[in-house]
């Protein structure tokens, strides 16, 4: 009985407290075979004593996330790594003392040969005398490939110096695939100083500094520009960024990371614009 009594690792429901006994947030959470993402665990320790070994846990439900996922790299724990226990990865942090708190950044990758659904992400933090409960986190989706497209935006521009300080913009939308993308909406934002002056497959919104540039079918592969120009005037002086930001597309895109450009220009006096 005392050998038992040694091994028994307590279970404690989640504290009822504003920091919670384990977290995560995960990027991005819809993801193809092949593609990596992020999980940032965190675990809080709200009781008055260390626990001993802390790890942050996550799992999958109803499918294990080592059955759709490889572990690629982990930081922010010990010497130790990050490692694989029956059907759930961990991050190891050491002994963390009452009313600790520690994060660490799992990289995981999609296997090949994963199928098609979402799964719940789950998370806990464990130790080897104290264990919380296990809490439910985002729903990651693993895409069928044919069912999404990704949509890459490039911003390129040119000054003109003279009386209205031109900056002609030109807009690339690339469609990497695999599925045709459909309902392209890229919003430009340009600088207060500025003023829009015309466009060509992109449109002025109102009084505001933004101008949609929209494309209304894109298949695998191919790309699309637009172009719009704005002016600064005799007295520009300064520097002036324009962004470009990817809003809508369809089905969905994979890859936010590549969604949006920006470039910046700079005027001495409106004669001289250089970009």
């Amino acid at each position: 009985m005392a050998a038992l009594a040694t091994a028994f690792i307590a279970i404690a429901p989640a504290a009822h407290a504003d920091t919670p006994t384990s977290s995560v947030e995960v990027s991005p959470t819809t993801v193809l075979p092949g593609q990596t993402f992020t999980v940032t665990a965190t675990i809080h320790n709200p009781t008055d004593f260390t626990v001993t070994f802390a790890k942050a846990a996550i799992y999958g439900s109803p499918t294990a996330i080592t059955d759709v996922a490889d572990l690629v790299s982990c930081t922010g724990v010990t010497a130790l790594g990050c490692f694989q226990a029956g059907s759930s990865y961990r991050a190891p942090f050491g002994d963390l003392e009452a009313g600790g708190t520690k994060t660490a950044v799992f990289t995981l990758r999609v296997k090949e040969t994963a199928a098609p659904g979402s799964f719940t992400l789950q998370h806990q933090f464990v130790g080897d005398n104290y264990a919380f409960e296990t809490l439910d986190g985002p729903v990651v989706t693993i895409a069928s490939p044919s069912t999404q497209a990704d949509v890459k935006v490039a911003l390129a521009a040119t000054g003109h110096g003279g009386l209205n300080a031109r900056i002609d913009y030109t807009v690339t939308v690339t469609n990497t695939g695999p599925a045709t993308a459909t309902g392209i909406r890229v919003v430009a934002t340009y600088a207060p100083a500025l003023s829009f002056a015309s466009g060509t497959g992109c449109a002025h919104v109102g009084t505001t500094r933004n101008v949609n540039c929209d494309v209304a079918s894109l298949a695998s592969g191919a790309s699309a520009t637009a172009r719009f120009s704005v002016n600064g005037g005799l007295l520009a002086l300064g520097s002036y960024t324009t962004t470009a930001q990817r809003t809508a597309s369809s089905p969905t895109d994979p890859n936010p990371a590549n969604d949006s450009a920006s470039k910046t220009c700079s005027a001495l006096t409106g004669l001289i614009v250089t970009c």
